[in-house]
């Protein structure tokens, strides 16, 4: 069927400019669209003319817009996606949600990266929006207009496939908080934008109070997709590395439980364990995808000891003592483990007994290194191990050869010479509800407020 209408959304119409070819069924699976850009006459409709909305409650397939979209300019591509386009569009695209973008206003073939169209820690997971411009129809410069691909409609789509998303995503360039956004919906429909509250992630900085005082009032956080702003205001791009698949750690990925965060920073972030120790017990993670404290980059290992020295003088507060500890061993992403043990149920001697005392009895020659010695001289990337950090600053480490227990830190810590929990040694048998999770990490975050540098 060629489909001949003035737009062509969720894969039912076609415009003037746009050859729309599926099989007959609506529902029919892998429909090939193939589209092309402007004719050199100029047919077609206004640039601003308005798409139609989806129908209630499902995102379109495919958009098809005659002019193009107020997106953020990305280096290296010749069309200026931020002087030029609709901000009218880019509203309606903003909340069409479609997951193909077509527009052929710009005479040029522009391919922006996907983004996603949900905001991680907020939102539930949702497809990815690709958005093409096609350049015009047998342009001189042979610049592309034609576009052919296969797509099955999402209705017809496994769920989890759906909102897979690809590691070259980036964040939605409509509600990144953006000046440029701003400007351009200013400017088409006449109104002023409200500038954003600062948020970080998902809970409002704007009304956090902290020790002494209105902490985290009237601060701008780094926006979601992690780009920070220098003293002058100006934004300084920053990527983290990407899984390589799905995450259930890296805090961009749709499988972060976002009920489970405690505080963000730039680089790191501290959340709740699952089916933890102790009430207190919690993880520090970097943000981006790093598989041990080896592999970390300068700047995310100088955070990651920030998170350390504020929850040291926490855990101190409430008459405890932390202990640190990594497996890097059959883990995809680094987990720095911090549980807090009461200053009045043993001393730090004892608790470096008890690894060595149960890492022999496991045939496991647990050794010590200096107190200021760098990891990686010890361990190169790629090294598998298990490591300790007392509060005394002492450091255990092991190189892993085969067949590690993987319980061993929390089998050691729930022994009856440290905590005498040894019915929570697994992490199986301490599971919460989510609820009960939830509530858990509201009271911890609202009790480590006062020691969150992230909220400076």
């Amino acid at each position: 069927m060629i489909c001949r209408s003035p737009w062509c959304v969720d894969g039912r119409v076609g415009p003037a400019d746009c050859l729309c070819q599926r099989s007959g069924s609506p529902a029919a699976a892998g429909p090939c669209p193939l589209l092309h850009g402007q004719r050199s006459d100029g047919a077609g409709g206004p640039p601003d003319q308005q798409l139609p909305v989806q129908r209630r409650g499902h995102p379109a397939d495919i958009a098809v817009a005659q002019g193009g979209v107020a997106l953020r300019k990305q280096p290296g591509k010749e069309v200026d996606t931020k002087s030029c386009g609709s901000g009218i569009i880019a509203n309606l695209a903003d909340k069409v949600k479609p997951r193909y973008h077509f527009a052929a206003l710009e005479g040029a073939h522009y391919e922006r990266l996907p983004y996603r169209n949900h905001v991680v820690l907020q939102d539930n997971a949702q497809h990815v929006t690709r958005f093409i411009s096609l350049a015009t129809v047998n342009n001189l410069a042979k610049k592309k207009y034609l576009y052919a691909f296969n797509i099955i409609p999402m209705k017809t789509m496994d769920q989890s496939e759906l909102v897979k998303q690809p590691q070259d995503v980036t964040e939605n360039p409509y509600r990144c908080g953006a000046q440029d956004g701003k400007e351009a919906l200013k400017s088409s429909l006449g109104v002023a934008a409200e500038e954003e509250p600062s948020t970080q992630f998902f809970f409002d900085l704007s009304s956090r109070r902290g020790h002494g005082g209105a902490r985290g009032c009237g601060r701008k956080r780094p926006d979601w997709d992690g780009r920070g702003r220098d003293e002058m205001g100006h934004k300084q791009p920053r990527r983290h590395p990407p899984p390589p698949g799905p995450c259930w750690f890296c805090l961009a990925s749709p499988e972060v439980e976002k009920h489970l965060v405690v505080s963000i920073g730039t680089h790191c972030y501290l959340a709740l364990a699952k089916g933890g120790l102790t009430p207190g017990h919690v993880l520090v993670l970097p943000v981006g995808h790093y598989r041990s404290v080896v592999d970390l980059a300068s700047e995310v290992l100088l955070e990651m000891d920030k998170y350390k020295v504020a929850l040291r003088s926490f855990y101190k507060s409430r008459g405890e003592r932390c202990v640190l500890f990594e497996r890097n061993y059959r883990s995809q992403h680094l987990q720095l483990q911090v549980v807090p043990v009461p200053l009045d149920r043993c001393t730090t001697k004892d608790i470096k007994e008890a690894f060595m005392v149960q890492a022999q009895e496991q045939q496991m020659e647990l050794m010590e290194i200096p107190q200021h010695s760098d990891l990686k001289q010890i361990a190169p990337p790629g090294t598998p191990y298990f490591y300790v950090e007392l509060d005394s600053g002492e450091k255990l480490f092991y190189r892993i050869q085969k067949h590690f227990p993987l319980q061993f830190g929390r089998e050691v810590l729930a022994s009856e010479a440290v905590l005498n929990i040894p019915t929570r040694a697994d992490w199986k048998e301490c599971k919460q509800s989510r609820e009960e999770e939830a509530a858990a990490c509201t009271r911890l975050r609202d009790h480590f407020q006062a020691y969150d540098f992230a909220l400076d």
